[in-house]
């Protein structure tokens, strides 16, 4: 009789993780942070969920908050929650430079990993690999809480409840360029923490990079991809013309009026009615122009942006390892 056969757990074969061991290691070591992170997202949805059962036809619900208007609450809460969203990217960032790259860096941690065995490559593309994954759990979490609180609130007709599906905010968490930006951001933070191996030095660089690649491209996006232009003169707007047949639920990118020959001249610069100090001599206006953006453009928008931004990550990643391999004897 074999040993095997008195000790039948012996037969068993060995439990194995679906993760690899470079992965659970670094899951492992940030454990706390992570039961945080995941803490905030479910406190998130509750709030949110709660704020908007209020407006939904239970007032009795605000009531120990010592407020009367579930209207007025959630829309304070949606205007300025969307506006806290957009610190979650940098959060990524700063989270994927400091405490994952950089420290261990700094500490001399990754000479303990790549004597375990574990090549440079294999130790920085874990790395990635996680913050990827907490990058695309982020990114759903802003669409996630967003839905709860605002779904069907966005230019809602008839309720003081009034969110623009262009403004910055609600277009940042309404779309899958929430998700590539928070990509971009672990990206950023892994090449961050490589080329600086400072903790402080590299959070606020990959915060720097994250929320200029938020401004820059938050400035430009509506000329990404081309307006429609309406003309007339059928309404009037505080003394200047106004196509009328611009959309209701639209954005207007930029505004003004013609003259006889095509001209075009910005709103006050000449008016229909009065030739204003600005306007050139002898020029008579004769309709309205207005460039604009429909709804219909939103997606059309958000998947450039999103494409592009998730190409600046790609290269951001790809960069990390070329740096990698660079200074890696």
């Amino acid at each position: 009789m074999t040993t095997a056969s008195l000790n039948p757990a012996a037969t068993k074969p060995a439990r194995t993780s679906v993760l690899p061991g470079a992965h659970r290691s670094v899951l492992r070591l940030h454990r706390a942070t992570l039961w945080a992170a995941l803490a905030l997202v479910v406190l998130a949805f509750a709030v949110t969920g709660y704020v908007r059962l209020a407006h939904e036809g239970n007032p009795g619900l605000i009531k120990p908050l010592g407020l009367s208007n579930a209207d007025d609450l959630l829309h304070t809460y949606l205007q300025r929650g969307t506006v806290a969203l957009l610190f979650v990217p940098l959060a990524v960032a700063t989270f994927t430079a400091g405490p994952l790259v950089a420290r261990e860096l700094e500490a001399g941690l990754h000479r303990f990993a790549w004597a375990q065995g574990d090549s440079p490559a294999r130790w920085l593309g874990a790395r990635l690999a996680v913050a990827a994954a907490l990058a695309v759990a982020a990114g759903l979490a802003v669409l996630g809480v967003f839905q709860v609180g605002g779904s069907g609130l966005v230019h809602a007709v008839g309720d003081s409840l009034h969110l623009g599906w262009s403004d910055g905010p609600v277009y940042a968490a309404t779309g899958p360029v929430a998700v590539a930006y928070c990509l971009l951001a672990a990206a950023v933070g892994v090449l961050a923490g490589l080329l600086l191996r400072r903790t402080l030095l590299a959070v606020s660089a990959a915060g720097a990079v994250t929320g200029a690649v938020l401004w820059l491209l938050g400035s430009v996006r509506w000329d990404l991809f081309p307006v429609r232009t309406a003309t007339g003169s059928s309404a009037r707007e505080r003394g200047n013309w106004f196509p009328g047949d611009v959309p209701a639920d639209n954005y207007v990118v930029d505004q003004g009026v013609t003259n006889a020959a095509g001209d075009r001249f910005a709103p006050g610069q000449c008016l229909p009615d009065q030739t204003a100090p600005s306007c050139p001599a002898d020029t008579r206006v004769v309709e309205a122009w207005a460039d604009f953006h429909p709804r219909s453009h939103f997606w059309y928008v958000q998947l450039i942006e999103s494409g592009i931004v998730l190409a600046l990550a790609a290269a951001a990643a790809y960069a990390a390892f070329w740096v990698l391999r660079r200074r890696t004897p």
